[in-house]
């Protein structure tokens, strides 16, 4: 048996599929004129955030792994504007842009990605496990599909409490194909549990493009119509998109229909982790994908085409921002170590 021959790339079928012209194209969906700007000033702060966590990493002020989330902002950040309160949120180890979506405080986000006393966990955990009970939000995860079993637990004690809150369960198309996700599904479409799986299809898993690894690639929202689930297939790089899909399913799910899945098409520009040089795709690719379909210069052009913002008050936004970034940077290089009696505490057995 051959070995399948490497495609022309993912992405690059991905931008013939949605238009050479797409960033001109409008999304047929509409924020406010506020929504529009928190979207951008989000997505932005999670851009400039993790510009500047590989610049420490890069410098050695952040140890383990680092797996950035540039590229993919427009889907948190529209998933985020379509939860309601009480909602939890959990994902894999590109985590970073979660975080800060849910609200969480970039110095403490920092600070434990350089392993210091005032982190999320305490300078435990790293920038694959951080948590917070206050923003619902239940982790990064370092094991491929771990999300979707521990999410839909968390969907299961939602059901049992008889709340009406949503467990909102990110993984990647590469954990799609693990098997503990499909007993995910089965437990959860059996128990009609209030999970919505959103697969963040990037394109690649770790080096691998997605349709080298993955049956049907162009089709993973369907990945559930075995158990009955219903998915649908949402352009990940238009935050407008993404909400207004979001809502939908969430409506959906909280009717008490059981799960369903939204697969989000979107990229990411840097490699799998820091250590990646990400060889496995050409600079053109992503090249034409920054130039094409990048999320924040999406809805910075369709603001300013639309008269709704001016090129210096989004320039006045990313400045604050880039204020924000920096202080939480100075803060996670200043901020002491843990003690090292730390090291036995919160500690189960």
């Amino acid at each position: 048996m051959t070995s399948p021959t490497l495609s022309p790339g993912a992405a690059n079928l991905w931008l013939e599929e949605t238009g050479r012209d797409a960033e001109s194209k409008p999304s047929g969906k509409s924020l406010t004129r506020e929504e529009e700007l928190h979207a951008y000033r989000e997505m932005l702060l999670i851009r400039r955030f993790e510009e500047k966590a590989g610049q420490l990493y890069g410098m050695g002020y952040v140890g383990g792994f680092c797996h950035l989330y540039i590229g993919q902002e427009a889907v948190v950040v529209g998933m985020m504007m379509a939860i309601k309160p009480g909602d939890q949120i959990i994902t894999a180890y590109r985590d970073h842009g979660h975080m800060l979506a849910t609200g969480m405080d970039p110095k403490g986000v920092m600070a434990e990605l350089t392993g210091r006393r005032h982190g999320y966990s305490k300078g435990k955990g790293g920038s694959m496990h951080m948590f917070s009970v206050e923003k619902n939000f239940y982790g990064g995860h370092g094991i491929v599909g771990t999300p979707a079993p521990l999410g839909t637990g968390i969907a299961f004690a939602n059901k049992y409490r008889g709340n009406t809150s949503i467990c909102v369960t990110f993984f990647g198309e590469g954990a799609a194909n693990q098997g503990q996700v499909y007993e995910s599904f089965n437990m959860a479409a059996l128990w009609k549990l209030p999970v919505l799986y959103v697969i963040e299809n990037n394109h690649y898993a770790m080096g691998t493009a997605v349709e080298r690894a993955s049956a049907r690639a162009e089709e993973l929202y369907q990945r559930g119509l075995a158990f009955g689930i219903q998915g649908e297939q949402v352009d990940g790089m238009d935050v407008a998109t993404v909400k207004d899909a979001g809502m939908r399913a969430l409506a959906f799910v909280r009717a008490g229909n059981g799960p369903m899945i939204l697969e989000m098409r979107t990229y990411r520009y840097r490699g799998h982790s820091m250590s990646d040089p990400a060889k496995y795709r050409t600079r053109e690719e992503v090249q034409g994908v920054r130039e094409q379909r990048d999320p924040i210069e999406l809805i910075r052009k369709r603001m300013i085409e639309g008269g709704r913002a001016s090129d210096d008050e989004l320039k006045e936004i990313d400045r604050k921002v880039r204020q924000v970034v920096n202080e939480a940077a100075e803060f996670a290089q200043s901020d002491p170590e843990p003690d090292p009696a730390e090291l036995h505490t919160d500690v189960y057995a």
